[in-house]
């Protein structure tokens, strides 16, 4: 099992909505404010697709 090391979105209050990030060799891992419940792993290559879409907007 890998331990993943979280970090939280810098646009993230005080309080428990945030995003939280982690990386690894097997890609982007994206959660919500409680990384032990639902996981999304994507590649880097689609992440940075996602980044470009957000900041598009």
């Amino acid at each position: 099992m890998t331990i993943h090391v979280w970090q939280k979105s810098s646009y993230c209050q005080e309080g428990d909505a945030c995003v939280h990030i982690a990386t690894d060799p097997d890609g982007v891992h994206l959660a919500d404010s409680d990384p032990a419940q639902t996981v999304v792993t994507v590649t880097p290559v689609a992440f940075a697709a996602l980044l470009g879409l957000v900041k598009s907007l």
